[in-house]
């Protein structure tokens, strides 16, 4: 009746479920397993929990406290979707120790959340820069600060503070080939993946997995112009696992594909024709700009 897609483990687990049950369908006893905030993108679905009845709509959020046996109904529509953020207890207590704030059950759509709940998605479908684990802690930490009312204070800027969030940039920049998530380097940096999180993106401006995208993009750009390795090659040194992901990326960081980035940097005019005819015009656009540009030396 409902199909679960895992797309990221550790103490902070992204799940994308989508189900199909309808009116017809009998309604059975869950149990939660983990603290756990799901957002329901499309759809509606009931959810009977300790005695309380909510109905969820596209932009509710299912909140879920480990133990506790819950049923979902489909008494009025066909399926829903939600992407689901699922934490271990020590993850969870990093937004606060009151175990009441797990225990509210739903959340009615609003707009502080409706809004990260989309980011969180468009991240799931790497249309961002930003880490899934990064969406799904600042979709949490929202949803804390909305259920008890209190606003966390921002990092307090102390010289220990910056100077971990740069020597973590360091790291990251000097590392960029390697499999590199919120967790891993915020264990680099002695810190709780929220709290490295709030304080590298508080110090810095970016968070780090966009710093990691964009470092990576400044490496790549460097051997497209200078290196005569494959593309795939380039995307492989850099991190990139997926050559499709990195074409994607590139072009949208640059506006232009990284074939067509190299062989406007090389300025290689007996190629540059055949390519030309193949571009959009927006696109053979930003290349005459490029080729229009006096090289800096």
């Amino acid at each position: 009746m409902a199909d679960a897609t895992t797309l990221r483990r550790g103490p902070l687990s992204v799940v994308d479920y989508r189900c199909t049950a309808g009116p017809s369908d009998e309604p059975f006893v869950e149990r939660h397993e983990s603290f756990a905030v799901s957002y329901v993108r499309k759809g509606s679905f009931g959810y009977r929990l300790r005695g309380q009845s909510f109905e969820l709509v596209a932009g509710s959020v299912l909140v879920g406290y480990p133990g506790d046996e819950y049923i979902c109904t489909h008494d009025h529509a066909h399926g829903d979707e939600c992407l689901s953020f699922h934490f271990t207890p020590d993850a969870a207590e990093t937004f606060g120790d009151s175990h009441t704030i797990w225990r509210a059950g739903c959340v009615p759509p609003v707009p502080e959340l409706m809004v990260l709940g989309e980011l969180a998605q468009a991240t799931a479908e790497q249309k961002t820069d930003l880490g899934l684990d990064e969406a799904g802690l600042l979709f949490a930490a929202r949803f804390v600060e909305i259920v008890s009312g209190h606003k966390r204070r921002p990092c307090i800027d102390r010289a220990r503070d910056r100077r971990r969030a740069v020597e973590a940039a360091l790291w990251i920049d000097e590392n960029v080939d390697q499999a590199i998530d919120l967790d891993r380097v915020a264990t680099e940096a002695g810190l709780s993946s929220f709290h490295f999180l709030r304080l590298f993106a508080g110090v810095l401006g970016v968070t780090p997995h966009q710093y990691l995208v964009r470092s990576r993009l400044r490496h790549a750009a460097r051997l497209l112009v200078d290196d005569s390795r494959s593309i795939t090659d380039v995307a492989n040194d850099v991190g990139f696992g997926d050559l499709s992901n990195f074409v994607r990326t590139f072009h949208r960081a640059a506006g232009v594909s990284p074939k067509v980035f190299r062989m406007s940097a090389r300025r290689d005019p007996s190629t540059l024709l055949s390519v030309g005819l193949s571009l959009s015009k927006g696109d053979r656009k930003i290349l005459q700009d490029r080729l229009d540009t006096p090289s800096i030396r």
